[in-house]
């Protein structure tokens, strides 16, 4: 979201990387392909009740290929000019959404417990409000002037409180 002649006083993008996530990612990728190549390749359907080939094949491209390459694709891009704070969690927002520098009332670095206090990573929604978040337990926390409270979830959540304090006037 780069605007000609605004300075970018912050940007991160961070992925889904956690080996916790990529080994159920996997081994449910793992599952599906070896069930494609069981029915389909070999001729031994796969399990007691075996599913229609072309069944198969869909589930097969659906969590064999394509699950990994959504996850191995999404990211946060986070990015803080002077006009206001700009997020995208890709590829569910196809553009940035954009606070501006006057919305923000306040914002703060944070730690927090992503599964008791949002329910977990990606767009989450919990009792401080709203979270986007991709690993980890540290973010800033934006207070909105219309009451509304925003975590971004960052790796570096200093420099981006410090970025937010300066767009903010130091609120």
């Amino acid at each position: 979201m780069r605007k000609k002649g605004e300075p970018l006083l912050f940007r991160e993008v961070q992925y889904f990387r956690q080996p916790w996530l990529w080994f159920i990612v996997l081994g449910i990728s793992s599952i599906a392909i070896y069930s494609v190549v069981e029915q389909l390749i070999l001729g031994r359907p796969f399990g007691d009740s075996p599913a229609s080939d072309s069944l198969v094949l869909a589930v097969g491209i659906i969590f064999g290929v394509a699950l990994p390459v959504l996850f191995y694709g999404m990211n946060l891009t986070t990015e803080v000019r002077e006009d206001g704070l700009s997020y995208r969690l890709f590829p569910f927002h196809r553009s940035f959404q954009r606070i501006g520098s006057s919305d923000i009332r306040h914002g703060q670095s944070v730690s927090y417990r992503p599964l008791r206090d949002y329910g977990g990573w990606g767009i989450r929604y919990g009792a401080d409000g709203k979270a986007y978040n991709v690993s980890g337990n540290r973010g800033v926390r934006l207070e909105l002037r219309d009451g509304r409270r925003i975590l971004i979830g960052s790796q570096r959540p200093e420099d981006l409180a410090a970025a937010v304090q300066i767009i903010t006037g130091g609120s």
